[in-house]
């Protein structure tokens, strides 16, 4: 893919289906530090997928284990000072070790302590940041709009100023919304699909970033490893929903689906 260049990837693109390959066979090390709320399913969606999560952390053990695993995910959602402090600790260890990590910044922009938390985690040169729409606008100095962790804007309005962060800060950002935009600020891919149940589950939009530090792990362009993660969601999302009575019935559809997905 050229520079400056704008490309949709859809299932069953032959880069996703490699990578997907490469996921099952080798079920990299994924270590998660998400929220309280998402830690549960988030390790469902990897195992489901194929990767082997890890939710490790206490401060004592976050270093060593971010400096050993394939891929890490540091999401800030339900940040308290302790865990913030495991965050800098499992950033800088990975940034040292050449782990690809993956920043989740959600909320960021709507209270200041969070939003301080992920400005200094930024410091760390995450491989890939995803968030939603609001929350890539804060991290970019605008204003997001955000309601809570949830987002008023649509994807497409915060891709200028994704591109702009990508350049600036050296990292690929994933806008997560109706329509995925994923950029490292010369190259954008464009991934379409799922279903409006997805925002219906707690976490689903979490083990995204969870997810994509798996892929990470296997596939060390991280434009590449983000849009092949999020095809994967996106069509296993879609396919669940066709299935589904409602958020209950989709959210075990959904972890059946990643479980299943093949051509």
């Amino acid at each position: 893919m050229s520079t400056n260049e704008t490309i949709e990837r859809v299932w069953p693109a032959p880069e996703i289906v490699e990578d997907l390959a490469a996921l099952r066979k080798n079920a990299p090390l994924t270590h998660v530090i998400t929220n309280i709320v998402a830690s549960n399913w988030t390790a469902n969606v990897l195992l489901a997928t194929g990767a082997s999560p890890a939710m490790v952390i206490a401060e004592e053990e976050v270093g060593d284990f971010a400096a050993i695993a394939s891929g890490v995910l540091i999401n800030v959602g339900t940040v308290t000072h302790t865990d913030a402090k495991s965050m800098r600790i499992a950033a800088a260890s990975a940034n040292k070790a050449g782990t690809p990590w993956v920043l989740d910044p959600v909320a960021a922009g709507a209270i200041r302590y969070r939003t301080e938390v992920v400005k200094e985690l930024l410091s760390h040169k995450p491989a890939v940041i995803r968030g939603n729409a609001s929350e890539i606008l804060a991290l970019s100095g605008t204003a997001g709009g955000g309601k809570g962790v949830d987002s008023t804007a649509h994807s497409s309005d915060a891709l200028p100023f994704a591109k702009e962060l990508a350049e600036k800060i050296g990292t690929v950002v994933a806008v997560s919304g109706e329509i995925d935009y994923i950029t490292d600020g010369t190259r954008t891919i464009v991934v379409r699909g799922g279903h409006p149940l997805m925002t219906k589950v707690t976490g689903v939009g979490c083990s995204l970033g969870a997810l994509i530090a798996s892929f990470l792990g296997i596939q060390k362009d991280p434009i590449r490893a983000t849009a092949s993660a999020s095809a994967v969601f996106a069509i296993a999302g879609a396919r669940a929903a066709l299935q589904s009575k409602g958020p209950g019935s989709f959210a075990v559809s959904f972890l059946d689906e990643l479980g299943n997905l093949s051509l």
